[in-house]
């Protein structure tokens, strides 16, 4: 692409060095922008948040916050979780008075805090705790019977404590205050901080489980089977925020994975799935079941499980002291099974044949029998969800509108916070009412067809019925593949071909349908994908310009990542991937949205778009970025993350995209390769890549507006994003021309938060179009709330948009619609999306790309440019270059 470099963008000054390090640049200091103003269309419409008012008193005194050490007594630190609270209880019931009888709240870690100081700045108190869940039983026994009768004389174990408090600093509740006029300071978020620890030993206080900020009552009727032993447990998530309306209490149901309560045999069985204890895999069960915690019948003790047995009940022995008469006679070795018997007088049932829990340590292991044995409530469930369950879990978890209402004002209820007396010593009252607050519901933009007219969506939907598609796509060779998937091929092709005559294409038959040899299939999948591959070189005549590949199985095939990266990477073949169930019109049409956005063809456009009236875009070349990075699965750092950019492209057009993606440290959500530069002369990041792109497919402009949408960064990242990327973009186009000052737009998208709407005595969602910009936003930042989509099921979640800069000059209103607009330009879908496309397409693209690739064998030698290339700072193996015919496509449509 030396068009760009040679005729508009010439290279820097050679003063410039060849090994340019951006890290030694100055790191700037942007603050996000404060509001400009607030728009004004759209009809009004009365909205109820799930927000709760906060009245904090001007008299309240100063938070306090103190360190706290918990030691052993042989002043060992004590690292165990869970232990803190039990011990700083103690400290309160016992020296209440050398405190001054003040309350704390004990974030459960190395931290309390006081409203007032206390009587001193460092306390230290011995604490003698008595350990309820101590193995106090016969190495082999069980912790019931057997106690009373052998050890019934010896006093309770407990544990001793040192408590080292010291005082930390003192955060001003004024602080409070000025966030609520504007004034945001680091002292606010460690008082709202204080604010949710009370909350939290609140919770704790009444036996919820603590997660983060969420917590989860012991409660049957809020939990849902999701199958496999495991159980979604509602619970409720609450945080304080500061809004335009004042100081909020801010709640909303949340769910946690628990394992189900009850036998271990029958968690067992329902984990793997079979009917029979014979039938258990104890390898997997070992798994499942280490550090889990268990009570045992019919005592009430607690034990954690370290392991299984290595042999069965009847086989597995253990060395056991006697006590008979005055003294002590000679170990004896004996069997579970015959201990229980001989001095339990209790018979094992069928478990005698199977593994025994193991509760001790490793060198003093310590049986009980499975029978024996219960899981305790509100244990959490941390590994993978299978597909099954995440669907489960989905359907489940849908709550109407006015259910959730229902719901969360139970819950505030049932807290009762204004009965806490340490709560209420903070000045703090918290309603129990939902905020008031007024919407605007904006008019959908009018979309452009091929034929058939104009169309304005009702409900945030539209149809294609006796429409053609704006610029429809040709295919003439092509082909369809069929991994021994059980489908109506014929069927499917003759409903393909009628949908593609209806909507415009010019699509011609088929050249062959080619079935997977039935031996192939107990091959790994890429030896499958490369002997289909085999199959298409011998059966058509020449490279085909589309595949139409049928898989046979629905989700995470293990076909599709080998397949995918065969066809883009190296043969350049645009490629779509279905597994039918049921085929009827609406399927097929929206196959066919997909087919067409992928061969560079337009489905629909905005009214606007192809008239030219975009405030602000429409006139002045501008190109849309969209941005976000996709994660390995949570505790797999090996796994590198994906970044993804997207760019709009053929401006004036803000509907068609492409893609440039990354691989990247695991876990890193700020984005490596924007600016890559090598040379004086040549940089490898995406943003040049995307730039040079518009550049070629616009008449050589290059774009004044850059407008950013970043998706997947929380509050305490939005100056990483100002200070980090944005430089890092800025850079990328001061590489390209140096006297190229462009104005920019950043824009983050969350989806990730709680804030719900609803409408006030109706269980519809609010309608689609419904924007928020007062009195629960920022009291200073420019945001708003947006529900572009219609919610025909559960309750509607909003996506709320941070602007953090606009050097372009967006009034309020303007902004609003264009970000209303760009739910409307999403290709695969009748319906207006939850988030602008271009973050959707962005999401899309570091998705497929990490699907497509297995890690492990990625090429060192692959090219570090094109649409899906790129090598990451920690040094990973790079992405494999999408092959030139479709790096510019929409492939991940």
């Amino acid at each position: 692409m030396t068009d760009l470099k040679t005729e508009a963008l010439p290279p820097p000054p050679p003063e410039i060095p060849l090994n340019f390090v951006r890290a030694k640049a100055p790191v700037p200091n942007r603050v996000p922008m404060a509001r400009r103003g607030f728009g004004s269309k759209g009809q009004k419409i009365s909205i109820v948040t799930n927000h709760f008012n906060v009245k904090l008193s001007s008299t309240s005194d100063n938070f306090y916050q103190y360190s706290v050490a918990l030691s052993y007594e042989d002043g060992n630190p004590v690292e165990a979780k869970g232990v803190g609270r039990g011990v700083l209880d103690e400290v309160q019931k016992l020296y209440g008075s050398d405190l001054d009888g003040k309350g704390f709240a004990y974030d459960g870690e190395k931290t309390m805090f006081t409203v007032g100081p206390l009587p001193g700045t460092k306390f230290e108190f011995p604490v003698v705790l008595e350990n309820s869940s101590s193995n106090r039983i016969i190495r082999g026994g069980s912790p019931s019977e057997g106690e009373s009768t052998k050890r019934s004389r010896r006093p309770p174990q407990s544990k001793s404590y040192t408590v080292k408090i010291s005082y930390a600093t003192k955060i001003p509740i004024q602080a409070i205050f000025d966030a609520l006029r504007g004034h945001e300071s680091e002292q606010f978020h460690e008082a709202v901080r204080v604010l949710d620890v009370l909350l939290r030993q609140h919770a704790a206080k009444q036996g919820c489980l603590l997660v983060r900020q969420c917590f989860f009552h012991n409660d049957p009727k809020l939990s849902i089977s999701i199958g496999g032993g495991v159980v979604g447990c509602r619970g409720f998530h609450s945080s304080f925020r500061a809004t335009q309306g004042g100081l909020s209490l801010n709640m909303d149901v949340s769910t946690t994975m628990i394992v189900r309560p009850g036998k271990v045999v029958d968690f067992l069985l329902e984990n793997q799935n079979v009917r029979n204890i014979r039938d258990i895999d104890w390898v997997k069960a070992k798994r499942m079941l280490k550090n889990l915690r268990i009570k045992t019948s019919p005592s009430t003790i607690e034990h954690k499980i370290i392991g299984l047995s290595e042999k069965s009940c009847r086989e597995q022995k253990f060395t056991m002291k006697q006590r008979g008469g005055g003294s002590p006679s000679e170990p004896i070795e004996i069997t579970v099974f015959e201990y229980y018997a001989k001095f339990r007088g209790y018979i094992l049932g069928e478990s005698q044949h199977f593994p025994c829990l193991d509760v001790g340590k490793p060198k003093r292991p310590v049986y009980i029998p499975l029978e024996l044995c219960e899981l305790i409530s509100l244990q959490r469930y941390t590994k993978s969800l299978s597909n099954l369950q995440r669907a489960s879990l989905v359907e489940k978890s849908r709550q109407k509108p006015q259910d959730r209402m229902r719901a969360l004002t139970d819950a505030l209820n049932r807290s009762d916070y204004n009965s806490d007396p340490l709560i209420k010593s903070t000045g703090i009252t918290i309603s129990t009412t939902f905020n008031q607050l007024e919407g605007r519901v904006l008019e959908p933009p009018k979309l452009k067809f091929g034929s058939g007219g104009d169309l304005f969506p009702r409900g945030g939907r539209w149809n294609f019925n006796n429409k053609t598609l704006v610029d429809p796509s040709k295919i003439n060779c092509w082909a369809v593949v069929n991994f021994s998937a059980r489908c109506d091929i014929n069927g499917l092709i003759r409903n393909l071909l009628r949908a593609t005559q209806a909507k415009g294409m010019n699509v011609s038959e088929p050249y062959t349908v080619i079935e997977e040899n039935h031996q192939a299939r107990r091959n790994p999948a890429p030896v499958r994908v490369d002997m289909m591959f085999g199959a298409i070189k011998e059966q058509l005549p020449g490279p085909p310009s589309f595949l139409l590949c049928i898989l046979p199985e629905r989700k995470n095939s293990d076909i599709y990542g080998p397949w995918k990266r065969k066809c883009l990477a190296e043969f350049g073949i645009v490629t779509q991937c279905v597994a039918p169930t049921r085929i009827n019109d609406q399927y097929v049409t929206n196959l066919l949205l997909k087919i067409n956005s992928k061969m560079g063809g337009i489905n629909s456009l905005l009214a606007v778009e192809q008239s030219n009236l975009i405030p602000l875009v429409s006139k002045i070349p501008t190109v849309i970025f969209g941005m976000d990075v996709s994660h390995g699965s949570p505790g797999r750092s090996d796994v590198p993350s994906i970044a993804a950019v997207v760019s709009s492209r053929q401006w004036p057009l803000i509907s068609r995209y492409r893609a440039s993606v990354r691989a990247q440290s695991a876990r890193v959500e700020m984005i490596d390769g924007l600016f890559q530069p090598v040379s004086a002369d040549k940089d490898e990041g995406m943003i040049r890549e995307l730039l040079e792109d518009f550049y070629l497919s616009t008449p050589r402009l290059k774009p004044q507006h850059i407008i950013i949408f970043r998706d997947g960064v929380s509050e305490s990242q939005f100056s990483q994003v100002l200070n980090i990327e944005f430089e890092q973009i800025m850079q990328a186009c001061k590489y390209l021309d140096d006297t190229w000052d462009p104005k920019f737009m950043i824009i983050v998208a969350q989806k990730t938060h709680h804030t719900k709407f609803f409408q006030p005595n109706s269980d519809a969602n609010v309608p689609p179009g419904t924007i928020i910009d007062n009195k629960v936003c920022n009291p200073k930042n420019n945001d708003f709330y947006l529900c572009a989509q219609n919610g025909p099921i559960g309750t509607t979640r909003p996506t709320h948009y941070h602007v953090l800069l606009d050097q372009i000059g967006f009034s309020p209103d303007d902004l609003q619609e264009l970000v209303h607009s760009l739910s409307y330009v999403y290709q695969r879908s009748t319906t207006a999306i939850s988030v602008v496309a271009p973050i959707c397409y962005a999401h899309l693209a570091a998705a497929q790309m990490s699907q497509f690739v297995k890690f492990d064998d990625m090429s060192d030698a692959a090219s570090s440019h094109s649409g899906g290339a790129g090598s990451s700072a920690a040094g990973f193996t790079q992405l494999p270059k999408l092959h030139d015919r479709v790096s510019s496509s929409m492939f991940f449509c």
